[in-house]
């Protein structure tokens, strides 16, 4: 099995790149979506983001409001660091218990798992990974998606960018770089060839 670690920034197309190598054949792992698992009503790390925030962060349904809590954190890097303490342990059991999943299934002694971490490098846990892939764009590109997906403000978008490391400091931890500038095909071809490299080690 070779287990390789997917990041980027806001609005970089992880997600995009994570889609396209699960459809050429690859396990993948969506760590926003073991996020959202995590907090789930009732749950351990719900319990405590509600003790913590209070329940005017909660919808009718007992679920988070996400909107709301992101606006909490926005501009206070220490309760933002308490929430990420809440859930990053919560995700990388899940993270782990599908790995142990995957082990179990056949043929998965020659596996190629491609998880998608946002804060990879920032949490400083790159060297647990085979290899790591860095999805970059332009600051500049960032800022446009995020106004165009989010439908938020020039400013706000620049802010959101700015909570993050650079991605062209990321870049100096990649193994492989995908660019996410161009059109999804060209973006597809890269990481078309890309999957043929991963595939060719994890065959060896």
């Amino acid at each position: 099995m070779r287990i390789v670690g997917l990041t980027g920034g806001a609005a970089s197309g992880k997600s995009l790149v994570l889609q396209i190598f699960m459809n050429l054949g690859a396990y993948t792992i969506d760590s926003d979506v073991l996020s959202r698992e995590a907090v789930i009503p009732c749950s351990k790390a719900w319990w405590e983001i509600v003790h913590f925030f209070g329940m005017a962060i909660l919808r009718n349904d007992l679920a988070i409001d996400r909107k709301k809590l992101r606006s909490i954190v926005f501009n206070d890097a220490q309760k933002r660091k308490v929430l990420e303490q809440i859930i990053h342990p919560e995700v990388k059991r899940k993270c782990k218990e599908r790995i142990e999943a995957i082990k179990k299934l056949e043929l998965a002694l020659h596996a190629l798992v491609v998880i998608d971490v946002p804060l990879l490098i920032e949490t400083g846990v790159q060297e647990e990974f085979d290899h790591v892939i860095v999805v970059h764009v332009s600051e500049e590109t960032q800022i446009r998606r995020l106004i165009e997906r989010d439908g938020i403000t020039r400013d706000e978008a620049k802010q959101m960018v700015a909570l993050q490391m650079p991605l062209e400091e990321k870049l100096r931890f990649a193994d492989f770089v995908i660019s996410n500038e161009g059109t999804r095909e060209e973006t597809e071809n890269q990481v078309r060839a890309l999957f043929a490299t991963l595939s060719a080690y994890k065959n060896k």
